[in-house]
């Protein structure tokens, strides 16, 4: 599989221009003061034959030469996500702040780096999530690492390295004052607890309601603020809470502010020099037209104006506001790219087009019932004349990547891009039925590069052992 940078415009054919694309049946760019309103990357439109380039790069080029599917990433909409959130806050929050990149999105060495580059930082739930930001080059000290239920190892590796640590349940604190004499310096921690607030999401991906597996029960909160007072070993520097994912409604963002200042009155009142408040993240997107979602302008200026007018009214010193998003800064960076295949017509019912993919590269339909966008790469704007469900390979009757969908009429060959698959999709991959896991390419003016190899199928053997007593004889 080739590595080679690909040019999207041989010969010499540029994207088309945004007033252009205007007339087109899909919507292919976002500006930068709202990267999450539009389906298709910022740098989406147009060759001169009328076939879907992104970053510069066709993605029918990207396709025969990294192979199908094929996740897209274009590095002009993540940077443009990332500065959103960065101006947005430095507009509207009156003290200091930080966006993290929730990396459970799509944690890889090149996101990192780029992220890092923009100026933001990033949580961790995982050593593996860890390692990666460190070697993509975020500084330990923008870094925290969450999680439910921390090994040991994981939470060594994250004091080692100077990154604050999630404080998420008892066991955390038990396993980090039995490692603490062997640390140079005091530990920084952030304290997570359950606001019990609850928003209109999928109940997989709701996190802010009482009965939630992560966080401290609200009323905990002066037992364990106590009991950190006496650890010599603790730093207590920030709160955190968190409420959900995919939301699109604003208030429960607005009402978190006055629950995250009440909770940093009692932090401080026990002695503990909490100076950062974050806020988690959970900013929908839009995956379809019909989705609805806030800028992240109207976001940050909703949770930012919240939470400085409930430490005005606590008469509190406003803390550094720090924000977790993840969906919103990559979902739109993302394309998935596959190959039609077989079509199955049943009279008076449906018509079934699979492709090389499905639920092992794209596991949110089958999980969340999530929807998405989708065009044949080269014939974005031919009349979508026939409704089909475009299915995936695996040996699964519910492995439906789009259900109903309007597209031209399409045979086995035919390119098929998804849009706005950035988030949860490589992340949440996996090799079901042995199926490897796609490559990734970072496109960006006209140039693509490869950032995450393509699995073969005997790269799947590699962790495998077979006893000698069943060792094949031949």
């Amino acid at each position: 599989m080739s590595s080679e940078p690909v040019t999207g415009t041989e010969p010499a054919s540029e994207p088309a221009p945004q007033a252009a694309l205007a007339q087109q049946p899909f919507e292919s760019g976002c500006d930068a003061s709202s990267p999450n309103r539009n389906l298709a990357p910022i740098s989406s439109g147009l060759d001169a034959e009328g076939r879907l380039v992104v970053g510069g790069c066709r993605l029918s080029d990207l396709a025969r030469t990294y192979g199908t599917p094929l996740y897209v990433l274009d590095e002009a909409t993540l940077r443009s996500s990332c500065r959103a959130y960065r101006d947005a806050l430095a507009a509207s929050y009156p003290g200091p702040s930080l966006a993290l990149y929730a990396s459970k999105a799509n944690s890889s060495l090149a996101i990192t780096a780029l992220v890092a580059q923009e100026g933001l930082g990033l949580d961790a739930v995982s050593a593996g999530e860890l390692l990666t930001a460190l070697g993509g080059g975020m500084p330990p000290e923008r870094i925290v690492l969450h999680g439910n239920n921390k090994s040991p190892e994981e939470l060594a590796l994250a004091a080692q390295a100077g990154v604050t640590v999630v404080l998420d349940n008892w066991r955390d604190i038990e396993l980090l004052s039995a490692l603490a004499p062997s640390l140079a310096q005091p530990v920084r921690l952030m304290l997570r607890f359950t606001p019990g607030i609850e928003c209109h999401t999928h109940e997989y991906i709701r996190t802010g309601h009482l009965d939630s597996k992560f966080g401290f029960d609200p009323e905990q909160l002066p037992q364990v603020l106590g009991h950190l007072a006496s650890c010599s070993w603790a730093r207590l520097t920030g709160l955190h809470a968190h409420i959900g994912s995919q939301i699109f409604e604003l208030q429960p963002h607005h009402d978190l502010a006055g629950v995250m200042a009440d909770a940093l009155a009692q932090a401080r009142g026990h002695g503990h020099p909490v100076s950062d408040l974050n806020v988690g993240g959970g900013l929908g997107i839009r995956y379809v037209a019909s989705d609805d979602p806030p800028t992240i302008q109207a976001w940050v200026s909703t949770v930012a104006g919240a939470l400085a007018a409930a430490c005005r009214e606590r008469g509190l010193d406003l803390p550094r506001l720090l924000c977790e998003p993840g969906r919103s800064l990559v979902a739109t960076a993302g394309v998935t790219v596959y190959e039609l295949g077989s079509r199955k017509a049943i009279p008076g019912l449906r018509t079934y087009l699979s492709v090389d993919g499905g639920m092992s590269d794209n596991p949110r339909p089958i999980t969340y019932q999530s929807q998405y966008t989708a065009l044949l790469v080269d014939r974005p704007t031919a009349e979508a004349s026939e409704t089909v469900t475009v299915a995936g390979k695996h040996c699964e009757s519910g492995d439906v990547l789009l259900p109903e969908i309007a597209l031209p009429p399409a045979t086995s060959g035919d390119l098929l891009a998804v849009f706005a698959t950035g988030a949860y999709n490589a992340s949440m991959a996996s090799n079901y039925n042995r199926i490897p896991r796609p490559a990734a390419v970072l496109v960006h003016e006209g140039q693509a590069e490869l950032v995450q190899r393509r699995e073969q199928p005997e790269d799947l053997l590699r962790y495998d052992v077979l006893p000698a007593r069943l060792t094949p004889v031949i």
